[in-house]
């Protein structure tokens, strides 16, 4: 029967005309046939099957071992014996080098007929050794999925005792090793389905038998954490991580990450490549055990590790949001990752250039999965922008693109950041600030946070490139009994000259501390820059004065030396002069007193006050660059600011008031306004600088600088509960106070006073009004009448004779802007320019002020942002725009420069002298000693860094052409269905680049 069965599976016969043939052959083989006969059936259909060249001759030995073992039991286990079984397991059948695929089916086919027998255990036994022997060889995933489906089906044949526990070690390594080399996606799917086959049956091992799974996760752990791989091991290790139940999780965790004997690098190969796992498709838990074993992390403080993985595979980790199959882990690991990383904004930032391409790629797709996805991505941006504020450049791209996206409200943004930080001691993680390979390509120096000390930072960095102020630090020679200021030196020095990326100021922090501001918390710059301020001052005048030395080095002229010789250099460069008048309004008498001041401090007027249009006492308004020429009618001001609030009769012209004039912020239509008098507007048609676009405008409804101005200098009435003692009526009078300059100082320091104390929540509160900042404004300066004719021989201001004003442009030089809704909370960064002289000095022969040029005037010179340790470069477009991107975002101190004029001419003069005789100041010795071993000792560092980086992380897991993910989806956009990202499936080549 076997030579007919075998001449009609050979015979060219069409497959329907064979098959009715073999039904024969079959049915007569379940009748009774003798032992011989049998063995020959059974021989010819192992051959059949194992060695079949075609489906059809093996399902024909199938069918035929099927009926043996049916009808003839005996016979068959009599075949189908322990030798022979073996023999097949370890030589193989078939020829060599063509040796059957199928001999593991070919077992997992015959058990079930033997079950029964005697030789049944001697059968499992055999087979408990030899699959052991097979999963050490590390077989292909086909091999070992075959292995694992034989025991899943017969688990008499699982090793046990201690073979058992290798037994699923090894299974873990072949794992490992194991890597599909097809792209197609049918060859992927069937990976996929072998690696579950395999991790399936460690998942039923484990369920039967506990004892192993930490053993199996040990070994795990070695295969991840070794750095001597050539290859790095398989992400169908995700696979086995799914099945270990999530009870188990915080002992793992805390095991691991309490272990001594795990090195620092093999901790981090190991997390790198966990952290891969998020490729791995339908994994189950995988993200909460990459989460768990981070948050360990964090808690035994391991945070270098932490840093490095992060900033190696953040990148990649977003790059798989565009997957809908695994997008859900890697936003979960995401948020994880970015939400602890607090210390720092390197992480965040890494990102920054991707965010509006996925954004875009996901509302394109148009799914619940990538709404839901936008959202929780907006949320965590959301997050980001409130956690590292003061890069408004870097920032404003990605708000464009999520500007549609709902915006989490504070307490939820708070919470997030809280719940999620490594570590609730900042100070933790005061030495893994940013790592910054080299000096900002601006070539300007950062200053590191030291723990909310931003407010400080940016005070340094405005006062550092107040270069006029600079130079006088900087030239300060050595023995000045002023401690603090050479502590300023010393940190004005490094910024200069160190070739560190970022410096840090404890030292000067702590001399400059006010003794009332609590370390660590968040403070007011501005009442810090006034108390460093003060410091300076009357350290000073209790010590040697600077310019006494200056006068024993001939530097000032006698004239010079009689008039500033009792100024010190922060009355010099800050200090100016206002005039309080107070008039009784049933006397008429005025009282006046002279006072100094560092910085004007400028409330907000009420809101349906509009000061704008108002003719106060010393109205303020915009003007373009250009030179402002004298008003022709000037000679009407008179030196009592009240004569001119009179109102004028019927047919007489209103006389127009002095006008501190700032670059135009002209509302949109508006025509030239008669009453404004010598108002000097910008024409935006004749104005170049508006059709380059660099003129900001004001919003129709927002403040500007002079607004604020023109409040303050605004009359106050004194009545009610205020009433003024008049010491000429002897008694209490209704009276009327006003404040005028009498002396620009060289800076002119604004604060705006947008925190205002909230009696209900006990705290101060922010006014977070737009505010429309000139880049150039003239403020009134009211002069004696003796003085008028010196003023106008000067030619630096403009002023009449009789007129009792005289005009001092300034320009915009600094703007330290605070991010957030409370002075007690929030950022501070601070945008700044280098303002120069920008007239020549000295007196022009034919008395007439020399234009300078467009490019000093205008808004041409280099801006840059300062952000504690980054720098980057700027423009005033972007510190006029901020608050419209940002709008907790809002200007807070401004800087503006005098140029130079009658008031300023001789500090100009002596400053323009001293830079002719010595140029660049020159600092003493020690302190150049001291700047040069800090640079060799930076460049030591950095070597140092260099060999410790590379050897921690060398074998750091790489992800190589992350980025594709993302260029991918930019270059389906034709594509449909399928696994697209945007289908939720995947071509086969963006398939295999999403798992492997």
């Amino acid at each position: 029967m076997d030579k007919i069965l075998e001449a009609v599976v050979m015979s060219s016969y069409p497959n329907n005309v064979k098959q009715g043939l073999v039904r024969r052959v079959i049915e007569a083989a379940k009748q009774p046939m003798d032992s011989e006969q049998c063995w020959s059936m059974l021989e010819l259909s192992t051959k059949l099957y194992l060695t079949g060249d075609t489906k059809y001759k093996r399902e024909i030995g199938k069918e035929v071992l099927e009926v043996y073992g049916h009808y003839h039991p005996e016979e068959f286990e009599e075949f189908f014996n322990v030798r022979f079984l073996l023999s097949l397991l370890q030589e193989g059948y078939g020829p060599l080098g063509k040796r059957s695929h199928y001999v593991l089916d070919y077992i997992q086919l015959g058990l079930q007929f033997v079950l029964e027998s005697p030789s049944a255990n001697s059968i499992f036994s055999l087979l408990r050794i030899e699959v052991l022997r097979k999963v050490c060889e590390r077989p292909s995933p086909k091999l070992c999925a075959k292995i694992s489906k034989l025991l899943t089906q017969y688990p008499q044949c699982i090793p046990t005792g201690k073979h058992q526990l290798l037994f699923c070690q090894q299974l873990i390594r072949c794992i490992g090793q194991f890597q599909c080399v097809s792209e197609g996606e049918d060859e992927i799917m069937e990976f996929l389905e072998q690696v579950n086959k395999v991790s399936g049956l460690l998942q039923r091992i484990w369920r039967t038998q506990t004892s192993a799974i930490l053993p199996s996760l040990k070994e795990l752990f070695t295969i991840i954490s070794s750095t001597e791989e050539q290859e790095a091991p398989s992400n169908a290790l995700a696979s086995v991580v799914q099945f270990v139940p999530l009870e188990l999780m915080d002992g793992v965790i805390r095991n691991l990450t309490n272990d001594d004997s795990i090195t620092d690098v093999q901790m981090m190969m190991a997390i790198g490549r966990m952290i891969d796992w998020v490729s791995w498709p339908l994994g189950k838990n995988i993200d909460k055990w990459i989460i768990a074993l981070l948050k360990g992390l964090a808690a035994v403080k391991k945070f270098s590790i932490l840093i490095e993985v992060t900033l190696s595979k953040i990148e990649k980790v977003f790059s798989k949001l565009l997957y809908p199959i695994v997008r859900e882990g890697a936003l979960s690991v995401l948020q994880y990752m970015l939400l602890s990383f607090q210390h720092s904004h390197e992480a965040f930032h890494l990102l920054l250039p991707h965010i509006p391409r996925l954004v875009a790629s996901l509302k394109k797709e148009d799914s619940n999965s990538a709404t839901s996805s936008l959202e929780q991505l907006s949320e965590l941006i959301h997050c980001m922008f409130f956690r590292f504020s003061g890069f408004p450049d870097l920032y404003e791209p990605v708000l464009e693109s999520i500007k549609a996206l709902p915006i989490p409200n504070e307490d939820r943004i708070k919470h997030l950041l809280g719940q999620n930080a490594w570590t609730s001691q900042k100070n933790e993680l005061a030495c893994f600030y940013p790592r910054l390979a080299s000096k900002s390509e601006t070539g300007k120096i950062g200053l590191i946070n030291l723990g909310n000390t931003c407010y400080m930072n940016s005070i340094i960095q405005s006062l550092f490139m107040a270069s006029d102020f600079r130079h006088s630090v900087l030239n300060l020679t050595e023995g000045n009994s002023q401690p603090l200021m050479t502590k300023l030196q010393w940190l004005f020095a490094f910024l200069e000259h160190s070739q560190r990326p970022a410096i840090s100021p404890e030292s000067f922090l702590s001399a400059s501390w006010p003794p009332w501001f609590t370390p660590g918390a968040q403070q007011d710059c501005s009442e810090y820059l006034k108390y460093l301020l003060d410091r300076l001052h009357e350290e000073e005048k209790t010590g040697k004065r600077i310019y006494q030395k200056l006068k024993e080095s001939s530097l000032m002229s006698q004239a010079v030396e009689h008039h500033y010789l009792n100024k010190t250099l922060i009355e010099k460069m800050f200090g100016g002069k206002m005039m309080t008048k107070i008039r009784c309004l049933k006397c008429l008498n005025v009282s006046s007193r002279e006072e100094a001041f560092t910085d004007l401090s400028l409330a907000f007027p009420p809101s349906d006050r509009n000061v704008r249009g108002s003719t106060s006492i010393l109205p303020v308004e915009e003007i373009g660059p250009q030179f402002i020429e004298p008003p022709e009618n000037a000679g009407q001001h008179l030196g009592s600011p009240w004569i001119r609030r009179k109102a004028p009769k019927a047919g007489d012209h209103a006389a127009p008031p002095m006008s501190v004039e700032t670059l135009g912020f002209q509302e949109p239509g508006e025509a030239a306004n008669p009453e404004r008098g010598n108002d000097v507007g910008v024409d935006a048609a004749k104005d170049p600088l508006s059709t380059s676009g660099e003129q900001a405008r004001a919003p129709k409804d927002s403040r500007s600088v002079p607004d604020l101005i023109n409040y303050f200098l605004s009359p106050e009435r004194l009545t009610a509960e205020n009433k003024y003692h008049c010491e000429k009526c002897a008694s209490l009078q209704d009276a009327e106070k006003v404040a005028e300059l009498t002396e620009g100082p060289h800076y002119l320091i604004l604060t705006l006073l947008r925190f205002s104390f909230d009696p209900r929540t006990m705290k101060r509160k922010k006014i977070l009004d737009n505010v429309s900042i000139p880049v150039v404004l003239k403020l009134p300066i009211l002069v004696a009448p003796e003085e008028t004719e010196e003023v106008c021989q000067c030619g630096k201001d403009g002023a009449v004779p009789g007129s009792g004003f005289m005009t001092v442009v300034y320009d915009l030089c600094s703007v330290v802007v605070h991010s957030g809704i409370s002075s007690e909370s929030g950022h501070y960064y601070c945008y700044s320019r280098e303002c120069t002289d920008t007239v020549p000095h000295g007196q022009p022969r034919d008395g007439v002020p020399k234009p300078a040029s467009d490019k000093q005037l205008d808004f041409e010179i280099q801006w840059y942002l300062f952000n504690d340790t980054r720098v980057s470069f700027s423009s005033f477009e972007s510190v006029s725009n901020v608050t419209s991107f940002f709008p907790k975002d809002t200007a807070y101190v401004l800087f503006y420069r005098q140029r130079p004029g009658r008031q300023s001419c001789l500090l100009h003069e002596a400053l323009a002298e001293a830079g002719r005789l010595h140029g660049e100041p020159s600092l003493h010795k020690d302190l150049m000693e001291a700047i040069s071993k800090d640079n060799i000792l930076f460049l030591q560092e950095q070597e140092k860094e260099a060999r410790n980086r590379a050897a921690y992380i060398s074998a750091l897991p790489k992800s190589p052409l992350w980025w594709r993910d993302l260029d991918r989806d930019k270059d389906d956009d034709s594509s449909s269905g399928g696994c697209s990202p945007a289908a939720g499936g995947g071509g086969s080549g963006s398939f295999h680049g999403l798992v492997f």
